[in-house]
């Protein structure tokens, strides 16, 4: 797993720079992101990229399709596996429902009704697992949806040399104290808490899960301004959880005042606590180095336990019931 981490920089930009031929629909005005898992996480991530435009965007994690969903809809379908139940389903619904439709996998079920019906779909190969194929499938997508999203080639090319330099920090060939990723983790204990503005909720939701995967451990996750309402309280009693605090470059100012309080206020209890910073520059560095960086964190975290961060025998369990 770490060698195929370690390459994530060049997979991104191998992706990116692949012979795709981009696609483009007129008259569209929703947008529905379909995935689960893994391929859930790509979909977060080019939905907080749509977010900067005017197009109504919906995220679907499961098997029904929106009622607004209608000719004038796209529907872009993830699935690393190509056999992920619930986005098949979706895909029939939105064929029922005549919707453009483009899909991404690296073969499957979903290639094979796609190409059975004419439409759009592209094979990605699969990178060691759905997770760790992260960056392959997200640049190819960048790359054919070039004339839909609102990503200018300068803010890919930013994100792949964030990409690189981070890569650099946090290798499995840096195991040494200057690693941040190995940092976190050799502090993680416990059940972490993580603590996000809503802007990078794709990066929390993907650090919850990869956690969850790879370290095979319960984690809890909750924005910060709605935390401060009602879930603060539980820090009035002692209790195994640890705070993580992910926090924007770019924050909206009443967002850092909340994250200034916050630290103030586990300070003042003698609660531990960490910091994770997104680097500075458009929405999609910020979130690509930030998902690279919490997926090492989740790697390293589980190798410390002891624990082998490949096998997901719990999720295949549900999958084998689902078919």
């Amino acid at each position: 797993m770490c060698n195929a981490y370690d390459k994530w920089p060049q997979l991104a930009r191998s992706a990116y720079e692949s012979d795709l031929n981009a696609v483009s629909f007129d008259n569209i005005d929703h947008i529905i992101l379909v995935g689960m898992g893994g391929s859930g996480a790509i979909c977060e991530v080019i939905s907080a990229i749509l977010s900067k435009t005017q197009i109504h965007t919906s995220v679907v994690k499961g098997y029904h399709l929106p009622n607004t969903a209608d000719a004038n809809t796209l529907v872009i379908l993830v699935s690393v596996s190509g056999d992920t139940v619930e986005t098949i389903s979706v895909l029939e619904s939105a064929l029922a429902n005549s919707c453009h439709i483009v899909s991404f996998s690296s073969g499957g079920k979903l290639q094979q009704i796609c190409e059975d019906k004419k439409l759009d779909h592209f094979i990605i190969p699969q990178v060691h697992s759905p997770r760790a194929s992260f960056p392959a499938f997200l640049y190819s997508i960048l790359n054919v949806l070039s004339g839909i999203l609102p990503t200018s080639h300068s803010d890919v090319v930013e994100s792949l040399d964030a990409l690189e330099s981070l890569q650099k920090q946090i290798c499995s060939d840096n195991l040494t104290t200057t690693n941040p990723a190995l940092s976190i983790a050799e502090w993680i204990s416990g059940i972490p808490m993580l603590y996000y503005p809503w802007g990078l909720e794709p990066a929390a939701t993907r650090f919850k899960n990869s956690l969850q995967e790879n370290a095979k451990t319960h984690v809890i996750s909750e924005d910060i301004v709605e935390a401060t309402h009602n879930g603060i309280v539980a820090w009035e009693k002692s209790s195994p959880v640890i705070p993580i605090i992910i926090r924007g470059a770019d924050d909206y100012t009443k967002t850092k005042l909340l994250w200034d309080l916050l630290e103030n206020y586990f300070k003042e209890r003698n609660i531990d606590y960490r910091v994770i910073n997104s680097v500075k520059g458009s929405i999609l560095s910020k979130l690509v180095c930030l998902i690279y960086l919490c997926d090492y964190i989740s790697v390293y975290t589980s190798v410390l336990s002891e624990t082998d961060p490949s096998p997901v025998s719990s999720i295949d369990y549900f999958k084998g019931l689902k078919k």
